[in-house]
């Protein structure tokens, strides 16, 4: 008899990490907005919760649009560029595209919609300027937060190159271990991979957008909210449609959609496209109202 094959010891999950795999949703956002102008140290201010923020009410975004699609980049992209050619007209004056840096999703924005100019999300770029102050100085260090705001304002100053530099002399430094460099070194390549969307001083001065937080709340309330919760397992099929109809809603299209389901579902049963009157849930939420 041969021995039992030895077995793998379990890995360790990082941090972060979970079992199980996973399916990319992708999450695309769609409105127009003010112009809004700020100053970079008003940025840092308003990042960082300080005072010294930017002053005014700030620009709401109009007739915002989210949609997350389980097929891929380049079916998102193809349905964006749909919606982007309907909205287009005189009172749009400029097209800005806002990404999280990732080198797929850019070149499907160029390839698809070329005419906006692509712009980094500040959200993401800082988050690696914290990553490498986590790994020089150590996650609890009391100064790590006051190093991340010493190259914070470069950064939104237009001062990619400067930033990337000092940077990187960090991760030549001899007494720096092989995790500190290879994490300021992952830093100082997605600033220079990216540095043709770091003009955060142009867009600021046209005030222009250059945060993600509208995906990236929808990541949360559109995606991770319904779809990831303990032992959930899911369809690609079951888990569109949820993502389809909890997309509708946020848009604030949920009425329009549910009259035109009833019409749909009263043609497919009678054979006629008649008006269908409310159904009795409406009725009573109305009397309740």
């Amino acid at each position: 008899m041969l021995p039992p094959a030895p077995t793998t010891a379990p890995v360790r999950l990082g941090k972060g990490q979970k079992r199980g795999q996973k399916k990319e949703a992708i999450v695309t956002g769609l409105y127009t907005i003010a112009p809004y102008g700020r100053i970079p140290q008003e940025v840092v201010a308003a990042l960082r919760r300080e005072p010294g923020g930017p002053e005014g009410a700030r620009p709401v975004p109009v007739e915002k649009e989210l949609r997350a699609t389980l097929e891929g980049k380049a079916v998102a992209m193809t349905r964006l560029v749909r919606r982007v050619t309907q909205r287009e007209g005189p009172q749009i004056e400029h097209r800005v595209a806002l990404t999280d840096g990732a080198e797929a999703l850019q070149q499907q924005l160029r390839t698809h919609v070329p005419e906006p100019t692509l712009v980094l999300d500040i959200i993401h770029a800082t988050e690696y300027l914290g990553d490498a102050a986590n790994a020089v100085l150590g996650e609890t260090h009391p100064y790590r937060t006051d190093r991340v705001r010493a190259y914070l304002e470069p950064l939104l100053s237009g001062q990619t190159d400067a930033v990337s530099t000092a940077r990187a002399a960090e991760a030549n430094d001899p007494t720096s271990t092989a995790p500190q460099r290879q994490a300021v070194r992952r830093t100082v390549g997605y600033y220079q991979r990216n540095r043709s969307y770091m003009h955060d001083d142009e867009y600021l001065a046209r005030g222009w957008p250059i945060g993600t937080g509208v995906i990236e709340g929808a990541c949360g309330h559109l995606v991770k909210d319904r779809m990831e919760p303990s032992g959930m397992r899911w369809t690609n099929a079951g888990a569109q449609a949820v993502l389809d109809l909890r997309a509708v809603r946020l848009n604030g299209h949920g009425d329009t959609y549910w009259q035109f389901h009833r019409q749909q579902q009263h043609q497919r049963l009678y054979g006629c496209s008649a008006p269908v009157p409310p159904g009795a849930d409406v009725q009573a939420l109305e009397l309740a109202a």
